[in-house]
């Protein structure tokens, strides 16, 4: 069986995200989430550990992330410009899939092959939002790395941390196209 899919490769080709601030409502309801996450959990996973779990931030979940945002940034001295485009993902957002890395351990399988896995997670459940007809924007930011933040915001283990912020709805507007990598300048092909 041949799983030659033109249409799959004419839109990763032509895939674009939607910026996170031009999204608006609706968002998918948890039925129509439910397939895009399975999609994304499909990703390349060395050893089956599952390196990963997902948090659904729905609409009521942001205001509390948007002050969290406000409180870590002034406690770690951020400006108030840095301030506010951290929290403006959760002061305009809609629905939001948290991946989460979670580094298990393994004798066989290295940390920094989870941690790709957890990449190989966000991305599929961008593209899988973006294939089902949703603007989609995988985020992050200064307080997606910050301890203080996620032990508050997401109760994060000391094995895990936020790998992406995935933001799902629908495209308010279609974003202008933007200069693409030189695929032959950034590519070296080795025949001996």
């Amino acid at each position: 069986m041949s799983l030659k899919n033109p249409v799959a490769l004419e839109f990763l080709q032509l895939r674009r995200s939607r910026p996170a601030k031009t999204l608006i409502e609706p968002a998918p309801t948890r039925d129509q989430l439910l397939p895009l996450l399975t999609a994304a959990a499909r990703s390349p996973d060395h050893g089956k550990l599952e390196p990963w779990r997902f948090i659904v931030l729905n609409k009521g979940a942001m205001p509390r992330l948007a002050q969290l945002t406000e409180e870590c940034g002034s406690a770690l001295g951020k400006s108030a410009e840095d301030i506010a485009k951290a929290r403006s993902q959760f002061d305009m957002g809609h629905l939001a899939v948290a991946v989460i890395e979670v580094q298990k351990p393994s004798a066989k399988i290295p940390a920094i092959e989870q941690t790709y896995s957890a990449g190989a997670v966000c991305l599929a459940l961008l593209n899988a939002a973006l294939a089902a007809g949703w603007g989609a924007n995988w985020l992050s930011g200064w307080q997606t790395h910050d301890r203080d933040f996620c032990q508050k915001a997401f109760a994060l283990q000391e094995n895990e941390r936020v790998a992406g912020l995935v933001h799902i709805a629908t495209e308010g507007k279609a974003p202008p196209e933007r200069p693409r990598p030189d695929v032959d300048g950034l590519t070296q092909w080795v025949s001996e």
